[in-house]
């Protein structure tokens, strides 16, 4: 059987909310699924805590070959599982396995923190430029306003 790991979308209109699921490949998008291996909430704003993946679960289907969607895909890596199956497909054993996705961990959080930084100092950038133009423009108001007069 061909078996797919994608999105189930449930919740109201507007409003998506996802399961991800294990399900046979020829089946409809809400068909019913073999197995459910988590949620993805797209609504929500922090995007480390918008969705979770029973990791052993993916795992073990990804070891009996079921294929994964891009959205999928794209949480997977996000997570870190799919470069910890990378690594299961070159062979390393569990102790190179589980360091390498520790320093992956690592690497992750300096890189959105190194984000948050930069988005703040654009932030405070755009401000400064906002309260200099409007200086500015307040200004000439009333150089232009007291020539009238």
């Amino acid at each position: 059987m061909a078996t797919k790991i994608r999105l189930k979308r449930i919740g109201r209109r507007n409003r998506p909310f996802y399961r991800i699921i294990i399900i046979d490949s020829r089946k409809r998008r809400d068909g019913s699924a073999i197995e459910q291996v988590g949620w993805y909430n797209p609504i929500e704003s922090n995007k480390e805590k918008n969705y979770v993946l029973k990791e052993d679960r993916i795992l073990e289907w990804l070891k009996l070959g079921a294929q994964v969607t891009d959205p999928v895909n794209k949480l997977m890596k996000r997570s870190g599982l799919a470069y910890r199956w990378h690594l299961m497909k070159q062979g390393l054993s569990e102790k190179e396995i589980e360091k390498a996705v520790e320093e992956w961990k690592k690497e992750r959080d300096k890189v959105i923190q190194d984000r948050i930084k930069a988005n703040k100092h654009k932030k405070e950038k755009l401000k400064a430029e906002k309260d200099r133009k409007s200086t500015r423009l307040n200004s000439s108001h009333l150089v232009i306003s007291y020539a009238v007069f």
